[in-house]
């Protein structure tokens, strides 16, 4: 890959990459909670659609979805999105659908004493879910988020298909131009890489501030385990020898 195709190319595809992520993982996550919510109400008719919304994205290609955006909807209701939004839209609404379950289940699983505990405070359905079962079940909900994160930015290369120039688009024309395909894919790879290892150390980022908030401990990484393990044995062993020594 020349240097010319590298800045006129591929740094702009992964701009574009990063965009669609960052703009379709707030659209899912509005989605996510919207949805997950309305699966947990009271009301039977807000439970049943969103279900029905719930099954029929999650039972649909994110890929058709997106050419069906860019291709049918125009010619079916006369309004055309652009290419990229169709992108967006698709990715945003089929991984909140996802993200939706993620959300039901870690409210679900908050204990039914801190809801009667609402109750008897008088608190409104809003009150809890705002006050009570919401920040206990948002440290839950962070790492299964963040691979969902993760799926939707490997997703992101889809929009390749609908002529939006993400990395992937760039890479490929990248290959047809220089006609070399190893190092435009293994570049292309280790963007992949690179972009997504830098948002899963922003969510444990989150995570751990999220469970300080709710008075959980935070979890340390497996090297920060591996050296806090030997000193505390070693205060162990030196408490008992003060203790033996009384």
């Amino acid at each position: 890959m020349t240097s010319a195709l590298f800045t006129s190319w591929f740094l702009p595809g992964v701009w574009i990459t990063i965009q669609i992520t960052l703009l379709s993982a707030l659209l899912a996550l509005v989605v996510a909670f919207v949805v997950g919510l309305a699966r947990t109400s009271e009301v039977w008719i807000v439970r049943f659609v969103a279900g029905c919304y719930f099954e029929v994205f999650r039972g649909t290609s994110a890929l058709v979805l997106m050419l069906w955006l860019a291709f049918a909807f125009p010619l079916m209701f006369g309004w055309q999105f652009v290419p990229m939004a169709s992108g967006i839209v698709a990715l945003g609404l089929t991984y909140g659908a996802y993200g939706s379950e993620i959300v039901r289940g870690a409210l679900q699983a908050v204990p039914p004493a801190q809801r009667e505990a609402g109750i008897a405070l008088s608190f409104t359905k809003m009150q809890r879910l705002r006050k009570i079962e919401i920040p206990q079940a948002w440290p839950e909900m962070i790492p299964p988020f963040n691979n969902l994160l993760i799926e939707l930015l490997k997703g992101t290369a889809l929009v390749s298909t609908i002529a939006v120039a993400d990395m992937t688009f760039a890479a490929n024309i990248s290959r047809l131009a220089s006609n070399e395909s190893a190092p435009a894919y293994t570049l292309l790879l280790i963007s992949y890489f690179v972009i997504a290892f830098v948002l899963t150390r922003g969510m444990r980022l989150l995570e751990r501030r999220a469970k300080a908030g709710v008075g959980q401990q935070p979890e340390s990484s497996g090297w920060l385990r591996r050296r806090l393990k030997p000193a505390a044995a070693n205060d162990i062993a030196r408490s008992q020898g003060a203790g033996g020594l009384g």
